[in-house]
């Protein structure tokens, strides 16, 4: 599998596209905030030859939902999500709004996808991953093939996600990463909604909020 990582949008979220030897991909949290950043997602997926056939949200915060319109409008594609995080796409034009930002109502999800499910496209499969904490819904997408997972906002590099916005819950999110991450192989390779990559290995290790529980 092929991972491309671009960021977009005043509060750096990380797009993920991925694809393999069929020319099909997914998109992981489309975080185009306008004309230009969509221009170049669009720009890189006719460049590598690539057609989307799946768009993936980890959770329905406005960062990491910016592009979905967009994405229904180019290439007729609906995000799926977690029917636990609907209230925070409906929320999320408000919430905009408190950051100064500007979005159009997001449209309604193609569908949702619970923890145990499993995402195809072309010749490769991603398990979805429940791990709520940083929001309700928060989804993380695992490759055990390929040694990667994808996990939003709930784990990063030597960090995790802030549990303080509606519907978050701190003791639920360090639960959900010891539980459901944490039991990854350690040489996985996480891909976050924001910064840099890491290993499953090394923030089980060195992770502050894991090092003395």
């Amino acid at each position: 599998m092929e991972i491309e990582k671009l960021v977009f949008n005043p509060i750096s979220v990380n797009t993920y596209i991925l694809s393999d030897n069929t020319g099909e991909c997914a998109v992981i949290d489309c975080g185009c905030y306008n004309d230009d950043e969509f221009g170049e997602l669009s720009a890189l997926l006719e460049r590598e030859n690539l057609r989307p056939v799946r768009l993936l949200n980890t959770h329905c915060h406005l960062d990491h939902i910016f592009g979905d319109s967009y994405m229904l409008r180019k290439y007729g594609l609906g995000a799926w999500c977690h029917q636990d995080d609907l209230m925070n796409r409906k929320r999320a034009v408000d919430h905009a709004r408190m950051f100064g930002l500007y979005m159009e109502h997001p449209p309604e999800p193609a569908g949702f996808l619970s923890g145990g499910d499993r995402v195809s496209f072309g010749n490769s499969e991603l398990d979805v991953i429940h791990v709520p904490g940083h929001a309700p819904g928060s989804l993380a997408f695992y490759s055990k093939k390929d040694k990667i997972v994808f996990t939003g906002d709930a784990l990063f590099e030597g960090s995790i996600g802030r549990s303080d916005l509606p519907g978050g819950n701190h003791h639920t999110l360090i639960n959900s990463i010891k539980e459901r991450l944490f039991i990854l192989p350690a040489d996985t390779v996480v891909w976050p909604g924001h910064g840099n990559s890491t290993l499953i290995g090394d923030e089980l290790r060195f992770n502050p909020y894991f090092m003395h529980k």
